[in-house]
């Protein structure tokens, strides 16, 4: 009866589920163009993205969102003009608070994080530096920000976001991909002079 039983068992060709799988993900060959506008700041920004300004109640000169469309990523880029000492200006801050909030937002994460990574911006030919958040963990709604300043007149930062659900494991060769863009700005970033640029 035993033997019976496993030579059944061992024939059935039952039905053995299989995990969810993913589309495959095609990634565009690596090509940037030079972002160029009345604003304080320059950079490279790949050419599959579109740059567009950031519309909002809360949105203030300068702001930026770089869309990636085959992705359904987007690259939120604010700027702030820093407080200068004696200076009355309720529309600025010390670059002190726009650090610390530039911190929070990236903690804000820990709940979901496995680990967040920090790298150091220092790039002393271009006056820059800043942070550059890397946060690790599956369900974590925003996987790389960052943040550069020159410490007395420009605050600039960004957080990128996807308009899906967080499921970083089929993200990841584009979060990857992304990143690599978002490297490649922070590396081709300057600050432009007064007189390069007028208020909008």
């Amino acid at each position: 009866m035993i033997l019976a039983l496993s030579i059944i068992v061992g024939c059935n060709d039952g039905f053995t589920p299989r995990p969810w799988g993913y589309f495959r993900i095609d990634l565009p060959e690596k090509s940037y163009r030079s972002f160029e506008a009345e604003c304080p700041f320059t950079f490279e920004y790949p050419a599959y993205a579109e740059v567009v300004k950031h519309k909002s109640e809360t949105s203030i000169p300068y702001w930026y969102n770089i869309e990636f469309p085959d992705f359904g990523g987007r690259l939120y880029l604010t700027y702030h003009a820093i407080l200068q000492e004696g200076e009355a200006d309720s529309s600025k801050g010390p670059v002190e608070q726009y650090q610390e909030d530039a911190r929070k937002f990236a903690m804000n994460h820990t709940v979901k994080a496995s680990a967040i990574e920090e790298d150091v911006i220092f790039n002393e030919a271009k006056n820059v530096y800043g942070i550059l958040y890397h946060i690790k963990g599956l369900n974590t709604a925003s996987s790389v920000q960052f943040y550069m300043t020159d410490s007395t007149d420009h605050f600039f930062r960004g957080a990128l976001y996807f308009d899906v659900a967080p499921r970083n494991d089929s993200l990841a060769p584009v979060i990857d991909f992304i990143r690599e863009d978002v490297v490649k700005l922070i590396e081709s970033f300057q600050w432009k002079s007064s007189a390069d640029y007028a208020s909008e």
